[in-house]
């Protein structure tokens, strides 16, 4: 199978972890026979210092030729610790979701059984949990109308049918595949536009029969999280309550470093890790890399490559269980960004048994 593959390292280590989710692709490719055509384009801090944009017309223009793209990370301190800056890096992922259509933002939260002990709740409270966030990404406050009176601002919050449907039944199409159980998150006992959501919703639920539909006010959504996690299979919400709850599920396995996303539409997908650009680390070899990892594994199951998506997830699975993590996962055995990559790499070519005696003789035996 031939893909074009759109790469935007991005900012801080974007950089590094992506460098390790394109030798994982360039693996998968190696393995089951695919050819990935990769094309390079910059965003975020380091556009604007090359072109004066964060989101240069030349690589839009790439993500748009693109079956998919892998992203980084944004962000740079020259920016962030300017609230004047009348030019921002974020400007730029926003505008790549708008040009592009991604309407949905999709984020699974696995509580990992080697990494329990690192999360902030009580390992009986997430072992086994699964959870999969789907947020609308293109509406709401964050694309409303804005504004400054003489005393005061405002920020409009809007929707449409046709917003609220298309995501909807890409969440009741993945509970399908899951658990069969859709919680619908918002505020309908104030907003308006909560409303809305729950009549539709509520609508569509009738096309899925064998699905289990429940709602739930976002302040006790974040409340239900944090003491019954397990509740969750798939979540359904708006952009600005999806942007809030997925950050705060994001705990539950321990380490922002484990988390992937993908965001799509109806053309191309974009796939990137939650974390930040993480700029004081940039360029040490530390980074994380499996939370873009497990991006390109979102990738590939986008392009209809489950069975590789499936290899890569087993490869990551297996090197959290051998303890071949970076030092945000253990302070006391950390390894490089670059030697994760390559022992994932390793397990996904030569498999479980001939992955550990390769890895040996690459100097690994530390792990074993």
């Amino acid at each position: 199978m031939n893909k074009k593959i759109g790469i935007l390292p991005g900012d801080g280590i974007g950089p590094e972890v992506v460098k390790e989710g394109k030798k994982v692709l360039d693996t998968i490719a190696e393995k089951y026979g695919h050819t990935f055509e990769y094309e390079y384009g910059d965003v975020g801090a380091i556009a604007i210092d090359k072109t004066g944009t964060p989101l240069p017309d030349a690589t839009l223009a790439i993500c748009e030729s693109s079956d998919a793209f892998l992203f980084g990370a944004i962000g740079d301190p020259k920016y962030d610790n300017d609230p004047s800056a009348k030019v921002r890096p974020e400007q730029g992922l926003l505008k790549l979701r708008k040009s592009l259509g991604l309407f949905a933002n999709i984020r699974p939260v696995t509580a990992y059984e080697s990494l329990l002990h690192m999360s902030p709740l009580k390992v009986d409270r997430i072992k086994g949990v699964d959870i999969v966030v789907y947020r609308e990404l293109t509406g709401g406050i964050y694309f409303g109308e804005k504004g400054r009176t003489e005393d005061g601002a405002y920020d409009h919050c809007v929707y449409s049918n046709y917003e609220i449907d298309r995501i909807a039944h890409l969440a009741f199409q993945a509970a399908e595949n899951r658990n069969k159980h859709v919680t619908l998150v918002d505020k309908a006992n104030v907003l308006e536009t909560s409303r809305l959501w729950r009549e539709r919703v509520t609508e569509i639920a009738k096309s899925y029969p064998d699905i289990t539909l429940d709602s739930m006010f976002v302040d006790n959504a974040a409340m239900q999280m944090i003491q019954n996690p397990k509740h969750f299979d798939v979540i359904l919400t708006e952009n600005m309550f999806g942007d809030i709850i997925s950050d705060e599920a994001s705990v539950i396995g321990g380490s922002l470093g484990l988390l992937p996303s993908a965001s799509i539409g109806d053309k191309t997908g974009m796939f990137e890790p939650i974390h930040g650009s993480y700029p004081e680390a940039a360029g040490q070899n530390v980074a994380n890399p499996i939370a873009t990892i497990l991006s390109a594994a979102m990738l590939l199951d986008h392009l209809g490559m489950v069975d590789e998506a499936i290899d890569v997830r087993q490869a990551v699975n297996y090197s959290l269980k051998m303890g071949m993590v970076t030092e945000d996962i253990s302070n006391e055995q950390g390894y490089g960004t670059d030697r994760v990559g390559d022992f994932i790499v390793n397990h996904i070519l030569e498999g479980e048994e001939e992955g550990v005696s390769s890895n040996i003789s690459l100097g690994m035996s530390t792990i074993i």
